[in-house]
């Protein structure tokens, strides 16, 4: 398992693309149908992350990936093209300042659903956190 220190690192990093991501889609999107902008956005990320895997050597066949591997990576997928349809729909509909908040409502979601299919117990402190975002997320939202 990596350290603490890894995996928010790279957590961080996320947090900082997926702000980018907000700021460049939504000028990105004007006047063009979101569907389409996902789509670009998605064949960019299959060249340079196919890019990227082959440059680091971590290519293998995806197919001789264990199948429940290969069906939960799928249905990921599938949850992704979801969200992106949707984000980028709301993205082109509404401010970014608020449609990236609501779409952080995630995190409430993904601590219920960790708890449901997981496991995961998180602590008291976690999950005033997490209910501190969810509260944070519901007053951006009002207006």
């Amino acid at each position: 398992m990596a350290s603490t220190s890894d995996w928010l690192i790279w957590a961080l990093l996320s947090a900082v693309f997926a702000a980018l991501t907000s700021i460049l889609a939504k000028v990105g999107i004007e006047g063009v149908d979101s569907d389409l902008a996902t789509l670009v956005r998605t064949f960019v990320i299959i060249i340079v992350l196919g890019a990227f895997v082959s440059a680091t050597g971590k290519w293998t066949n995806p197919l001789s990936l264990p199948r429940k591997t290969l069906t939960f990576l799928i249905l990921s997928g599938l949850a992704t093209f979801g969200s992106w349809v949707c984000y980028f729909r709301a993205l082109q509909m509404g401010p970014a300042s608020k449609v990236a908040p609501i779409d952080k409502l995630s995190v409430v979601l993904v601590a219920i659903f960790a708890v449901l299919f997981l496991g995961e117990r998180p602590s008291p402190k976690d999950w005033l956190g997490i209910a501190l975002v969810g509260i944070g997320t519901l007053v951006l939202a009002l207006k």
